[in-house]
This record gives structure tokens, sequence and C-alpha cells, in this order.
């Protein structure tokens, strides 16, 4: 699992790279949804074939929040994998 440090007034991108996952079954992603907890905002959900990205904002100082990406391939296959955002005062 990832971990990422924001600012609570950050508005950035996070993302999860599939491709190692994907290239030996020779899939590709084509829905992704990202889950994230009360207390972060989230903005834009993009995709491409092997990666997805969610825009964040927001967070209380102190706190630590997990975010979950769930994808389902054109295989059929459906994988879920974690980061953590730690927000504190930069």
């Amino acid at each position: 699992m990832s971990s990422f440090t924001k600012d609570p007034a950050d508005i950035l991108d996070y993302g999860i790279d599939w491709s190692s996952w994907l290239a030996p079954l020779e899939d590709t992603i084509t829905t992704s949804t990202w889950s994230v907890p009360t207390g972060l905002s989230k903005g834009a959900e993009s995709k491409s074939t092997t990666a997805s990205t969610v825009w964040l904002s927001g967070g209380t100082a102190g706190e630590v929040y997990k975010v979950a990406n769930k994808i389902v391939t054109a295989g059929g296959r459906t994988a879920e994998r974690s980061i953590t955002i730690k927000v504190k005062e930069l």
C-alpha cells in the first residue's frame, strides 16, 4: 500500500498504476471507482487502460485516511488496492 502526505489545503491527484498486475494477464481496465472516507473530498476521477487517478482535497491535520480504488477489467476480473493519505500542516 502506497502512502502519501498532504497539507489540508492541498488539492492534488493520487493514482494507482495497475500495469504490472495487468500486463501478465494481457488485460485492461474497463471501469474504475474510488472510495474516499469522510473527511477527504473527492474531485475528478480518471482512468486509462492501465492506471487510475483521483483528485483529493481537504482532510484534518493529524488524521490518516485509507482511499480505495476498485477496478473491473475487460477480462472480467475485479481487484481493489488502497493508498494511505496522511494529512499534516506542511
